[in-house]
Order: structure tokens, then sequence, then C-alpha cells
């Protein structure tokens, strides 16, 4: 019974996380009335189960299907793009998976007659990684995660490509594994030839073939889904909470999309038990929208939940210095975190000096003995100043004053939950006296750690809530109401989530306040994803 609590201890105090998954699905020829010779006998190789075993002949004859069905389509016959674009990502399939496309040589597919010449062509900047292509529509995505769908229609497969990481991928911020939205289409080239391409159709609204402009199909969505279904970083949540030094190596920013100095960076912060998976349905939504799309591109924080928050952002900044140092051109950026990310965020944007320092110990930081590696830690946590990078920052459900969770009996069994590192064990004297109220009184015989560092009585807590945000920076608040009211003897506001009460999330000064019904997780409610998207238009509006 006692083990129970304290799991449902732990659970209570974060996000559940349903995962992504996906189904491969039978493809099927589009409908249509296309039983005119050579076209009949190319669509014969194109009806399931009956594509010939000799990869480069059944190549040969969807290359044929594409090239008939493009000039149908140039021609305006209805039906005609999607029997191309199903027959351009069969054609990559069947290659794929003979391990035979062409890019950069030519090879022979087909015989006889529909024997052609086919050449290949990647994106422009097109890295040497190894890769693999998925056609897109091959997959069906599902779960709570993978109910938006980011899509263009328009000429082309689009695919899902994975592509492995330069042996420098942590100081290039690339993801562990690259995924990218790329569109095959395929063009004429001579009387016996075809062109197999890729565009990026981040970097391409319309592509110009045989003399025509039309849109480029997309599917922008897919390739988080993909990677989340196969990955499953959202398994790594709770225990990342449990264990933070375990996986102190998955602290790091990543970049989501190429990196492009002409677009904004979007940065999110994810909270408590949770991983960067929490801002797929969020992340989809802006997405699909072309302005947004257009104007922006999004990199994560991850982290281990467990770490003190405190610490966790000096890791943010030692990762924004990193940014600077390899993308000095970017574009400043806006920081969007949810919950305890939101905490994290609010230090991204806040002037500290030593003036938490003080406020905690009465005395400067050159007047105190402490050294070594406690030292290091308690100036990295303390002392800072804003992200001058940052100059808009929302914040989702953010427990500004504390959680009441976080220091009831609920709280105080998911802490004892969590193992903290060693090198905060060593100095948990000093941490001790910055992020607890008494050291003594608690009777702390461990290193807070995160769950500790929510307690509206945590004394960094309270400095914070001492200092305002940066002057320039605007920032706005998004928080969620259950409509279950306040507590019995109603000294608090009735809106609440049911983990962070509005009291808590409200901050004066906020250049927007939104209020949505939802439990803890605002930023997944489509009212809260629509807010963050009206909030970077005017972000767009204001040319900042």
């Amino acid at each position: 019974m006692k083990l129970q609590a304290i799991f449902a201890a732990a659970f209570a105090l974060t996000s559940c996380v349903a995962p992504v998954s996906f189904h491969v699905v039978e493809t099927k020829t589009p409908p249509g009335d296309y039983h005119v010779a050579p076209l009949d006998a190319a669509l014969a190789e194109l009806e399931a189960g009956k594509a010939s075993a000799d990869a480069m002949e059944a190549s040969g004859h969807f290359l044929e299907s594409a090239r008939l069905a493009g000039d149908k389509a140039l021609a305006g016959e209805p039906g005609a793009v999607a029997l191309y674009n199903h027959a351009v990502g069969r054609l990559v399939e069947r290659l794929e998976k003979a391990k035979a496309l062409p890019w950069g040589r030519t090879i022979t597919v087909g015989s006889g007659p529909t024997a052609r010449t086919l050449r290949g062509k990647l994106e422009p900047g097109a890295s040497n990684a190894h890769r693999e292509y998925h056609v897109v529509d091959r997959y069906d995505f599902r779960g709570k995660y993978a109910t938006i769908h980011a899509t263009r229609p328009g000429v082309g497969a689009p695919l899902v490509v994975l592509a492995d990481s330069s042996p420098d991928f942590r100081k290039t911020f690339d993801p562990p594994q690259v995924s990218m939205a790329l569109t095959a289409v395929v063009r004429a080239e001579g009387s016996r030839g075809a062109v197999l391409e890729l565009h990026d159709p981040l970097e391409e609204e319309r592509i110009s073939i045989a003399g025509r402009n039309p849109v480029l199909a997309a599917n922008f969505s897919a390739p988080v889904s993909f990677v989340l279904a196969v990955t499953r970083p959202d398994k790594l949540g709770l225990i990342r909470l449990i264990n933070p030094q375990k996986y102190s190596d998955t602290a790091r920013l990543i970049r989501l999309q190429k990196y492009d100095k002409n677009r904004i960076p979007v940065l999110f912060v994810h909270g408590l038990q949770d991983t960067p998976a929490t801002w797929a349905p969020m992340y989809h939504s802006i997405m699909q929208d072309p302005e947004l799309r257009n104007r922006y591109q999004f990199w994560v924080f991850s982290y281990p939940s467990g770490y003190p928050y405190p610490y966790s952002a000096s890791l943010l900044r030692k990762e924004l210095d990193g940014v600077n140092r390899v993308f000095p051109d970017h574009k400043k950026m806006v920081i969007v975190g949810h919950s305890m990310g939101s905490m994290i965020s609010r230090l991204m944007v806040t002037n500290a000096g030593d003036r938490i320092w003080r406020d905690i110990f009465a005395k400067g930081p050159d007047d105190m003995r402490i050294t070594g590696a406690s030292r290091e830690l308690l100036r990295d946590s303390l002392l800072f100043e804003h992200r001058r990078e940052i100059n808009r920052a929302i914040f989702l459900s953010a427990p500004h004053k504390g959680s009441e969770i976080a220091s009831n009996w609920i709280g105080r069994l998911g802490s004892r939950l969590v193992r903290m590192p060693t090198f905060l064990a060593d100095a948990r004297n000093a941490v001790a006296s910055v992020i607890t109220v008494d050291a003594a009184s608690l009777q702390l015989d461990r290193a807070p750690n995160s769950i500790d560092t929510l307690s509206p009585e945590n004394r960094f807590v309270k400095a914070v809530n001492k200092l305002p945000i940066a002057p320039g920076i605007p920032y706005h608040s998004v928080m969620g109401d259950r409509g279950k009211g306040g507590n019995k003897d109603r000294t608090r506001p009735m809106m609440s989530d049911g983990v962070v009460a509005f009291w808590s999330s409200h901050l004066d000064g906020s250049a927007s306040e939104k209020v949505v019904p939802s439990h803890h997780s605002a930023h997944q409610h489509p009212d809260g994803i629509a807010e963050v998207k009206r909030i970077l238009k005017l972000h767009l509006g204001q040319g900042r």
C-alpha cells in the first residue's frame, strides 16, 4: 500500500503522455479511367500484390506511370495529380527497398519498350549522411500527439527522411535522430530519361515543372510523429525525474529543423516529468499555419526534470551560449515554457544580479566562504542576467508562486522518489541554504530536487517573485481552469488547473493573460494552442 501511494504521488505531480503509434497501410491506385495503352500496362504494376519481383522491372512501370500521369495532370485531367503522386511514392519505395536509389548516379529501370534512364538529384545543401526514405502515404499515425496533421496538398510524394547525425551533433544542436520532411518529384529528361528529385517543402512552396508552377505537396508533421512513434522519448519522462544523473547527457538544446538565419527561433521548454514530445500538438498546429511556418523555426530544450529548476536554468544558459557561438547570426527568439519549464523560461528574462544571493544569505558572493563545486553551483544558479537573445516569453500553466501540491503529503512522497546526483548531494549543505526554507527544521538529509523547488514556501521561488521581468521584454500568461472552484475556506481565488492555481500563474504586467478550460496541460488544449499562435502572429506584426 505504501509503495502504491508513493507511485501515485509521483504521477499526481506529472502529466501523462500518450504515445504516438503508426500502422503501415496498403496503398491503392487512385480511382479513375486510366485504361489506355501504355498507361494500362504500367498501372497493372501499381495494383497491390502485382508488382514484379524484379525491383528494376517494377520501377520501370512505376516511372512510366508517373511520367504518363504527369502529362495528364499538366493537361488538367481530374485525378491525375493523385495518380502521379502515388506512382512517384511507389517508385521511391521500391528503389529504397532494393537499396538502389540513384542519388549521384544514373541507373536503368524497366526493360524493352519501358526501359528508361533515371538519375537522382538531392535537395540543395543535402548532407552525405546515410539516409532512410519512408513514403508518408504508407503510414497511419495515431495517438494523442498525432491528432493534428500539418499538410499541404500539391504535386509530389511527401517523405519522412531519416539521416544519421554527425559525430558533433551536440555542438551543432542536431537531434540524435535527424528527421526531415522532403518531397519527391519525377520530371522527364529527354525522350528516354527522367530525374527523381527531392525538394524541401519548407524552402519551396512551388516548383517549376514542364512550364508550370504547381504547389509542392508536403507533410510537415510526419517526421516528428514518425520519430515519436519509433523512439518513444515520452518513456524518459518519469525515469529522468526519478534518476536525473543517469540521464544527464540528455540535457541539451535541440533544433527540430534545419537552421535558417531568416526564421525566428521559438524555443520550447517542457515541464516536470515531461520531454519535448509534449509539444507535438502545438508544433503540428503551428506548422499547419503557412504564415507561422514560413517565419519561425522551432527548437526545444530537453533536460532531466528531477534537477532543481535553478540548476536546469543554468544548463539552458550554457546551451544558449553554444548556440550563439555556432549561429551568431540567429534572430532573437521567443521562449515558450510549460509548468516548471515556465519557471526556467522566466529566469531567462529576469535580471537577478546578486539580489537573490543577498536575499538568501544577507551578504554578497565575495563575502562567502563557500568554495569549489558548491560555489560554482551556487553562482550558476543564483547570479544571472536576462538573456539578450530572447525578446518575448510565453508562460503556460506556470507555478510562478509555487504549487501547493509540491509541499503537501503528495509532494513529500513524490520528492522522496527522486535520486539526486552525487555532485548535488556533495554540495547539499550549500544548496539547501539556497532552495529550502530551513534545512534544519525540515530535517533535510538529501539535496533538494525539482519538486522541492516548486513549493510556495521555497526561498528561491519567493526571491524570484520579488524581481520584475527585464524591461522591454513582453511576456504572456496562459493558464488552465478545470472549473472546480477554489479551496474550502475560499482563501484562494477560484480558478485552478488542478496542479497550479490562478494566484500562482498570474503575473502583474503581462502583455496578455488567457484562461483556457483545461487541466494542467493548457499547452495541448486547442484554446491554449490558439493563444500561442495569436501571440506569435502579434510578434511578427510588431517586427520583433
